[in-house]
C-alpha cells in the first residue's frame, strides 16, 4: 500500500513538472516567435518575406540569401552609426552610474536639510513619462545652441531619477558599521564610497547599466529631435531611414532590425543574472 502510494505521488510530481516545463516552453516559443520570424525574414528574398505566413515555413528561409545584409552595409555607414550610438550610450551610462549612485548614496546615508523633499521630488519625477518633457528639453537645447551637438544629445540623460532611486534603495541596506570601520581606517567619505560601497553594490550597478543601455539603444525620439545631420545618426534613426526611402525593401528592414537587436540580446544573455538579482534587491522595495 505504501509503495503504491509513493509511486502515485511520484507520478503526480512528474506529471506536474512536465506540464510546468512544457507550458513554459510553449509560452517562451510564443514570445520569441516574432524575433525568430524577423531573423528568418532577413535571409529571404524580397518576394518571400511575407510568404507562407500561416505555416511553419514562414520561419524557414527556403531561398536563403545574404543580400539583405549586403544592402544594409551598402546603404548605411555602419562604423559611423555604431560609433555615434556607443558614444551616446557610453557617456550617458558613465554619467548615470557615477552621479546617480553618488546622489543615491547621499540621500540614503548622509544627513542634510531638505533630504526628504529631494527624495520625494525624485520619486515623483521617476513616474513622469519622458515624452512629457521632450519639448521643454528641446527648447532648452535650442537656447543653449546645443542642437545637433553631442552635448545636446547626452547631457539631458546623464542622470536618471529611477536610477537614483534604485541606488538609494540599495544603499539603505548597507550597514553603517562598514562606513564606521572605513572611517576608523582613515577613509574619507569619497574614498569610503569608492573602496567600500561601490564594490558591494555590483548587482545594482549592473541593473542600472542594463536598463540604461536598453533605453538609450532603443531611443528614437530624442536623437530624432536634437540631431539634424546624417553624421550624428544613431542606430534607431538609421533603421528608420529604411522606411522613408522608396522602394521599401522589407528584407533589408528585417536585416537592419536583426543587427540592431544583437547588442540587446548579448546584454541580456551575459548579464541576466545581475539584472534579476538587482531587480529583486532594489526594484520591488517599498
Amino acid at each position: 500500500m505504501d509503495k503504491s502510494r509513493t509511486a502515485s505521488i511520484r507520478r503526480t510530481k512528474i506529471a506536474k513538472s512536465t506540464a510546468f516545463y512544457l507550458g513554459n516552453i510553449i509560452i517562451g516559443v510564443i514570445f520569441v516567435s516574432p524575433l525568430l520570424w524577423m531573423i528568418a525574414a532577413s535571409f529571404k528574398p524580397e518576394n518571400d518575406v511575407f510568404a507562407n505566413m500561416t505555416s511553419i515555413l514562414t520561419f524557414i528561409p527556403v531561398n536563403f540569401t545574404a543580400g539583405n545584409y549586403v544592402e544594409v552595409f551598402q546603404r548605411l555607414n555602419i562604423p559611423q552609426i555604431l560609433g555615434n550610438t556607443f558614444l551616446y550610450i557610453g557617456l550617458t551610462l558613465v554619467g548615470d552610474l557615477i552621479f546617480g549612485s553618488m546622489c543615491g548614496y547621499a540621500l540614503a546615508k548622509l544627513k542634510f536639510r531638505g533630504r526628504g523633499l529631494i527624495l520625494t521630488i525624485i520619486i515623483a519625477l521617476s513616474s513622469m513619462p519622458v515624452e512629457a518633457i521632450l519639448l521643454p528639453l528641446y527648447i532648452e537645447m535650442t537656447q543653449l545652441g546645443w542642437v545637433n551637438t553631442l552635448a545636446g544629445l547626452v547631457f539631458p540623460f546623464m542622470m536618471n531619477c529611477f536610477s537614483i532611486y534604485m541606488f538609494y534603495s540599495n544603499f539603505l541596506d548597507v550597514p553603517d558599521a562598514l562606513r564606521e570601520a572605513a572611517s576608523l581606517d582613515g577613509c574619507g567619505a569619497f574614498r569610503t564610497f569608492i573602496s567600500v560601497i561601490m564594490p558591494i553594490s555590483k548587482t545594482t550597478y549592473a541593473t542600472v547599466f542594463i536598463l540604461d543601455f536598453i533605453a538609450r539603444w532603443n531611443d528614437f525620439m530624442w536623437p530624432f529631435l536634437v540631431t539634424t545631420g546624417a553624421d550624428k545618426r544613431t542606430v534607431q534613426l538609421a533603421v528608420q531611414s529604411f522606411f522613408g526611402t522608396n522602394p521599401v525593401h522589407y528584407g533589408a528592414i528585417m536585416a537592419a532590425l536583426t543587427l540592431a537587436s544583437l547588442p540587446m540580446l548579448a546584454i541580456y544573455i551575459f548579464m541576466q543574472k545581475y539584472y534579476v538579482q538587482g531587480i529583486a534587491a532594489t526594484g520591488i522595495k517599498g
